[in-house]
């Protein structure tokens, strides 16, 4: 990724053309690290958003809407009563800095105009966010630096604000003696010797500068011709840096996984976005959803990975003990054989020698004896030991097939904890788990009461409903409570995964909705990142609850099998899509 210098200031340039006289709406922060202005423009509206994660800070145009808590942080409380209404006026740069300021024109509780700024610094670990008065002083800040920390600025409210160090490196949109700085000293490799000295660039656009250049993104200083090279380092940096534009490189998978201001080449083929908001939307969205349920489920994850672990455990145990049961025979026989020589037996003995009669050669054995024990009870006690290993092989049995449905259960648990992307989805996990009795129920602060999520719902070519399950309890209502007797009922075949249901009130479905529906089903199954995944197909009639009733657990006979490749990209039905509100 190549969020540079010079990437910030070809976004700042676009949050210009399409911002003219914004004014600010709304004030969300859907996470610790990102908060986003809602602008209402001269003929438009738009996101802004800042994304303050230390690992890929970030600052762009977005069209997305991620899901805001029930409570706003107190920081994005406090940039609520300060910008609220505010008008962007200026937007300022440093050269070669990922540093930008938002200037907007407020008015103050007492009616008088003021001037605010909102200063975004994305300089990896250390980037911040400020909310700065009209004199220079931090109002607050997204987090705040203690002065008793190593950090060189502390940044804590009343303070002022200061600026980053300056760069004490080459301003590649104004360099021109390329020449001298080839032939100068300086590290060996071309694209190490740019990074050193020009600054504002990546490492990524420097290799995609030495290739350009040299041919060749390791390219050594000593096998170039350095008048040449020059000159094409020249014009490298003037048409991109002049003329910036949104490039995206993605693997063979269409994994996003390179962008920059220039055209990416050293990893083969490269494309060309539309703006670059909607490239970083594009790079980001998905990421931090992901990032964001993972954080937000880390808790119930452990908790049932734990619990995983601990039946794992117990079930080899088990087997150990069943298997110890079965080799049970040996002790009837040796009760009869004891029986047999009662008479040869005294109390207080600790072994007795006798003939092994269920030997064909008569061998002499040694038997242990209790010496507290009589004779008689001796005996009685090798038929005691055969009972109870009997009995046991019976209850291991039983309690096995419990723990294995109780571990298959859990482990789908974990799937959906995967496949998760809302809180409403997790929060249903995490009641579905407080009802089976795997969570404490929430004792403390009230919630706000969630609104009950409905199934995925989907639409074939040939214009068939297919409704999809988020997790197992809904599997169990889609199943057995909303689908009809004579719809068809899909699942991936024996794996963890949502139940699927075409609705087809009877009718036979043609083979391309029996196959978009297996697709949905091999898609929302562990079985996603595969291929040719085979996925049962039945009525719905066919199908029964599991004994154990664990909810999305069923069973199901005289079903035939479908071999298709996960996908999910099916039309949404425009009546049911799903509409997320903006809080």
């Amino acid at each position: 990724m190549a969020f540079d210098a010079f990437f910030l200031w070809a976004v700042l340039t676009e949050i210009e053309e399409k911002t003219p006289g914004a004014r600010v709406e709304k004030i969300h922060q859907p996470s610790r690290d990102t908060v986003i202005l809602h602008l209402k423009c001269q003929d438009s509206r738009q996101k802004l958003l800042f994304g303050m994660n230390p690992t890929a800070p970030r600052l762009h145009l977005t069209a997305a809407t991620p899901e805001n808590p029930a409570e706003p942080p107190m920081f994005c409380m406090l940039l609520r009563k300060h910008l609220s209404g505010a008008r962007l006026t200026a937007i300022h740069r440093i050269p070669m800095e990922r540093w930008a300021e938002f200037v907007f024109d407020c008015i103050d509780e007492m009616g008088d105009p003021v001037q605010k700024k909102l200063v975004a610094e994305l300089m990896g670990r250390t980037c911040n966010l400020y909310l700065l008065g009209g004199d220079g002083r931090i109002i607050d800040c997204l987090r705040r630096v203690g002065l008793d920390e190593t950090a060189k600025r502390p940044a804590l409210p009343g303070m002022y604000y200061q600026l980053p160090e300056p760069i004490g490196k080459e301003n590649p949109a104004k360099f021109t003696d390329f020449t001298g700085l080839l032939a100068g000293s300086g590290a060996d490799v071309l694209a190490d010797r740019l990074m050193d000295n020009l600054g504002g660039l990546s490492p990524l656009v420097c290799r995609e500068a030495a290739l350009f250049a040299a041919g060749d993104t390791d390219a050594r200083i000593e096998n170039i011709d350095i008048p040449t090279v020059a000159q094409r380092l020249q014009e490298f940096f003037r048409a991109h840096l002049e003329h910036p534009a949104p490039y995206l490189y993605c693997a063979a998978d269409g994994t996003p996984k390179q962008f920059a201001f220039c055209p990416i080449y050293q990893y083969g083929a490269c494309s060309r976005a539309d703006a670059f908001g909607a490239l970083l939307d594009g790079f980001y969205t998905v990421r931090d959803r992901k990032d964001a349920m993972r954080q937000k489920s880390q808790s119930v994850r452990k908790t049932v990975q734990n619990l995983c672990a601990r039946l794992t455990k117990k079930l080899a145990l088990q087997e150990k003990e069943l298997l110890e049961s079965l080799d049970r025979e040996r002790l009837r026989q040796l009760g009869d054989i004891l029986t047999a020589n009662i008479h040869r037996i005294q109390k207080g003995q600790t072994k007795v020698v006798v003939e092994d009669f269920y030997d064909e050669n008569m061998a002499e054995i040694e038997v242990a004896l209790s010496p507290l024990l009589s004779p008689q009870q001796n005996a009685a006690k090798f038929y005691k030991d055969y009972a109870r290993m009997k009995t046991a092989e019976k209850e291991l049995t039983r309690q096995m097939e419990l723990g294995q449905q109780e571990l298959q259960y859990l482990q789908s648990v974990l799937e959906e904890l995967n496949r998760a992307e809302t809180d409403g989805e997790l929060e249903e996990i995490r009641q579905e788990l407080q009802a089976g009795g795997y969570l404490k129920a929430d004792t403390g602060k009230r919630k706000m009461k969630a609104a009950k999520l409905t199934p995925m719902r989907f639409e074939s070519t040939d214009g068939y409903p297919i409704y999809v399950g988020r997790n197992n309890r809904q599997n169990d209502e889609l199943t057995f409570k909303a689908a009809r007797k004579d719809d068809l009922w899909l699942h991936a075949s024996r794996v963890h995964g949502s139940h699927v249901i075409i609705a087809c009130a009877g009718s036979t479905p043609p083979d391309d909705t029996i196959t978009q529906a297996a697709q949905l089903a091999a898609y929302y199954a562990e079985t996603a990142g595969g291929q040719n995944i085979p996925v049962d197909v039945v009525p719905v009639k066919l199908v029964k609850k599991t004994p154990d009733r664990k909810p999305g657990m069923v069973i199901y006979h005289s079903h035939r099998t479908v071999v298709v490749n996960p996908y999910k990209d099916i039309v949404v039905d425009p009546l049911n899509a799903e509409k997320k509100p903006e809080e």
